[in-house]
């Protein structure tokens, strides 16, 4: 009993799995039937497959989950999941799959499978469906895929070559689109070509090449789809015909590929109303008959789409009136009527004129009673010229106005000039009397309102209440010259048209003529941008001011023109076409009151000055060594001139290098070379002076004018060449010249230069005796006297000297010979021993003179000297001075009848001095 217990025990749970299997068996629902097909045009897989018999029978709600796979791929390319509940018709399912490469390039393989929603199992995958590519076809050349086509712009192609059996592909390419290459194997090549726009060409072209130089190539469109027809609608002319029109767009298809449009009604859109033309405006037409209201469909199509259009519409509201024709008009010179016919005269219309103005204003004139066929136009200008034209539209159901009518131009009647002239004068003293030259203008204000025919002047005399008198010009003429004395007129100024004559202008001159208008100065303006300032000071007794001036005023006649003002301008602007620059231009400026003008002031001014036409002409160079004063002519100020001189400019630099001279600019020409520039802001200064100049230097300078408008360029210079500086020179003479000079004369009188500039002083030091030692006393040297001998003799009284006599002293055997001189009341000088040479000794008695010596001194013993004498030696012991020195006793120079005693010779020793030649000596003192 326990042995079968745990027998079912065991069998029970076994029973409950195998049931649940089975069940779970029962819930799957494998695919029966799958078919894939392909739809090349469309470059789509057709799938189709079936299950069970019983699972349609259950009505069960399934999922199929479906791959698909191209040959030599590996993945799967494609997974999708399709939920679906089965009816008890059995039919068969389907699924449709867009293949992004054309699907001739390789197989493509499907399978499915399935589940039960009940079911947590899927069914077993089915086989693989294959459905082969030409790729494993026995093809004999390359082949692209697909074939032409029409592609939508912004889209995305992929495009295949596929070679022949064996054949690799060498090349696969397309213009003129960029491309993007994606390699298969050798013998299928894709490419790909994203975002397709028109604008590189309405098609491209693909090339394909293979081993063998065999090609294929394709060609493919590149265009839009077609929009929805803008502005579609209907309408008709004459309740006959209907005509519906639509904007054309732009598809960049063209041919056999262009749109094709087609108007039908919408219930049966296969039946054609009429086919579209699209020559500018789209548009189709056809008869209504008794129909009035249509619903009508416009459909364009195209290889890329299509899309349509509806309107619905009551022809009686869709009223589209034809133009009116046959317009013509009635004018008088403020009105203008027009009148006009149109074809449909049983509908009731009313219309609407369109006026152009000369000024290119357009007014538009609505009739103000329905179906009439005229219209007048009020408040126009007489003797004008305006164009007008004329549409309609329907009074009831107004739809639209109708095309306009042809324009018409006409000119209105002429009038009453209105306004008045503007008129001046210019006044010429004469003799006897003044000429008057008058001038007359329209301004904006002056209307002619017609051809003016003729002007007339009147002219009457104010003083004597005579008749006027009239003088008619032609239309032709806007100035005339009169004479007239020197009493005051007025005179007016009419024009006249075929209507009428205008209101007169007048202008009174006055009595005398104003002679102060020679007397006032004038005054320089400026020029602007746009023309030339003028600027005066008001005065309040006036009521205008006038400007006037020559357009021209280098020409006969001058052009005068003229220009007023109101009281409270004190400043204007005054610009001509005229105006050229380089021009001086003279302005006068009248204030007017009650028709009489009077001169206030005068202007001159240039629109725009220009540097001077020629140079200053320097007349006049004064050169010293570091300065140059230049003088030139007065410059040409005549109205000729192209500005006003505003100055002088003074460029100067030395030929050798640049210029930096105190006081100046430096000036930088084109040529990169550098002046010195000097400013001289007086146009009245004719003399400027350069300082600081080298001297010995050669420069160039130039002068040159200048106005508001600058100066021409320089090309021109005078060339210079200061002198050398003369102090300079003195010094150098002084400093070389003169002691050249000297030393060469001392160099020519050198001994006598010697003698008196340099004199030789006897020096002990240098004497021959004092070389010995026994000649020293006290460590002093002593000269000798008989080895020094006297350069001259002087005798300190004129008796001493007459009682004397010239004698030459012999060096060679020391005996003096006399000489023979004549006499005179002098001191005798001896010469020195140069001299002796001259004359031979000659013996004579030998008597010795003594004298003293106080130049030399010597303390030797007597016996030192031979010519010493003993009595004087020994007068010499008891006196110290004597020691000292010891007067030598000479040979006695003088005749024997005449020699001395000693006694005399003793007081003549006193009273004898010997004095050197080269030095002073004095008493006393040692030399």
């Amino acid at each position: 009993m326990m042995n079968q217990f745990m027998i079912l025990a065991v069998l029970l749970p076994l029973r409950m799995c195998y049931t649940a299997y089975s069940q779970q068996e029962s819930d799957v629902f494998p695919v029966t039937y799958l078919n894939v097909s392909k739809d090349l045009d469309l470059q789509r897989l057709l799938v189709e497959w079936d299950v069970v018999k019983s699972a349609h029978d259950a009505e069960l709600a399934i999922s199929f989950e479906i791959q698909v796979r191209r040959t030599d791929e590996a993945t799967t390319v494609w997974t999708e999941f399709q939920n679906v509940t089965l009816d008890k018709l059995g039919k068969p399912l389907h699924w449709t799959w867009d293949s992004d490469i054309p699907l001739e390039c390789m197989s493509h393989a499907v399978r499915i499978r399935s589940k039960a929603k009940t079911s947590k199992i899927w069914s077993q995958w089915s086989l693989w469906e294959s459905l082969p590519g030409l790729d494993t076809s026995n093809r004999s050349g390359p082949q692209i895929f697909p074939k032409e086509k029409i592609l939508a712009e912004g889209s995305d192609i992929t495009l295949c070559c596929i070679g022949g059996k064996g054949q690799t592909i060498k090349e696969f390419s397309v213009f003129p689109t960029v491309d993007v290459f994606k390699h298969t194997n050798s013998q299928v090549r894709l490419l790909t070509v994203e975002n397709l726009s028109h604008d590189k060409g309405s098609n491209i072209h693909v090339y394909c090449y293979d081993e063998d130089k065999r090609s294929h190539e394709a060609a493919f469109f590149v265009g839009k789809p077609p929009d929805t027809p803008k502005d579609f609608s209907c309408q008709t002319q004459d309740m006959k015909r209907v005509t519906c029109t639509w904007r054309d767009q732009e598809t960049y298809l063209y041919g056999k590929n262009s749109p094709k449009y087609t108007v039908s009604k919408t219930s049966s859109q296969k039946t054609a109303l009429c086919k579209a033309s699209c020559s500018k405006k789209c548009s189709c037409s056809w008869n209504i008959g008794q129909q009035r209201i249509w619903n009508v469909t416009v459909t364009v199509e195209n290889p890329l789409g299509k899309k349509t259009a509806t309107d619905v519409f009551d022809v009686n509201h869709r009223l589209y009136p034809t133009a009116p024709f046959q317009v013509w008009e009635d004018c008088t010179d403020t009105e203008m009527t027009l009148h006009w016919n149109y074809e449909n005269n049983e509908i009731e219309l009313f219309c609407q004129t369109e006026v152009l103005q000369p000024d290119g204003k357009v007014e538009l004139h609505n009739s103000s009673v329905a179906d009439s066929r005229r219209i007048t136009v009020r408040g126009l200008q007489p003797y004008t010229e305006y164009t007008a034209r004329v549409r309609c539209g329907a009074v009831k159901h107004f739809w639209r106005w109708s095309a306009w009518s042809q324009p018409l131009t006409t000119r209105t009647k002429e009038g009453t000039p209105s306004g008045k002239l503007d008129i001046w004068r210019e006044i010429t003293p004469v003799l006897g009397g003044r000429n008057v030259t008058l001038f007359w203008k329209q301004t904006p204000s002056f209307q002619a309102n017609g051809k003016i025919i003729s002007y007339e002047v009147t002219l009457k005399k104010m003083e004597d209440g005579s008749q006027p008198e009239s003088i008619s010009f032609s239309s032709f003429y806007n100035s005339t010259r009169i004479f007239i004395d020197n009493h005051s007129y007025k005179i007016s100024i009419v024009a006249k048209n075929n209507a009428n004559f205008s209101l007169p202008s007048v202008l009174i001159i006055s009595r005398a003529t104003d002679n102060s208008t020679g007397e006032l100065e004038e005054e320089q303006v400026n020029g602007t941008d746009d023309g030339i300032f003028i600027s005066w000071e008001p005065r309040s007794i006036y009521n205008s001011y006038i400007i006037d001036w020559c357009n021209f005023p280098r020409l006969e006649p001058c052009d005068l023109q003229w220009k007023r003002f109101g009281p409270n301008t004190s400043s204007a602007v005054i610009s001509s076409a005229a105006f050229v620059p380089g021009v001086r231009y003279k302005f006068r400026i009248y204030g007017s009151v009650a028709n009489r003008a009077s001169l206030l002031e005068k202007k001159i001014g240039y629109l725009q000055e220009l540097p001077p036409f020629l140079d200053p002409i320097v007349r006049k160079v004064d050169l010293t060594y570091n300065s140059v004063t230049l003088s030139w002519d007065s410059y040409l100020t005549n109205e000729s001139a192209p500005g006003f001189v505003r100055g002088y400019h003074v460029y100067v630099s030395p030929i050798q290098g640049n210029c930096s001279l105190k006081e100046s600019i430096k000036h930088i020409l084109s040529d990169e070379s550098e002046l010195c520039k000097y400013t001289i802001e007086n146009p009245e200064e004719k003399r400027y002076t350069v300082k600081h100049l080298m001297p010995n230097t050669k420069y160039k300078v130039a002068v040159k004018a200048f106005t508001g408008g600058g100066e021409t360029p320089i090309v021109n210079f005078r060339y210079i060449d200061t002198p050398c500086n003369s102090n300079m020179l003195h010094f150098v003479f002084l400093l070389v010249i003169v002691p050249t000079l000297v030393a060469a004369i001392c160099h020519w009188k050198m001994k006598w230069v010697k003698e008196c500039c340099c004199p030789v002083i006897p020096s002990p030091s240098k004497s021959k005796v004092l070389s010995f030692k026994e000649f020293k006393i006290d460590s002093e040297k002593v000269m000798k006297i008989n080895d020094c001998l006297p350069d001259m003799l002087a005798m300190e009284s004129n008796d001493e000297a007459h009682k004397l006599h010239p004698v030459t002293w012999s060096p060679l055997s020391s005996t003096p010979t006399e000489d023979k001189i004549d006499g005179h009341n002098s001191s005798w000088i001896y010469p020195s021993k140069n001299v002796a040479r001259d004359f031979p000794p000659t013996p004579t008695p030998q008597n010795h003179t003594c004298f003293e010596n106080f130049a030399y001194s010597s303390p030797l013993e007597a016996e030192s000297d031979p010519y010493q004498i003993p009595e004087t030696l020994e007068a010499g012991k008891t006196n110290q001075t004597v020691v000292l020195y010891q007067p030598q006793c000479y040979i006695d120079i003088f005749h024997e009848d005449t020699a001395s005693t000693t006694t005399e010779t003793v007081e003549r020793k006193n009273s004898l001095k010997y004095i050197s030649q080269t030095d002073t000596c004095w008493l006393g003192e040692r030399v």
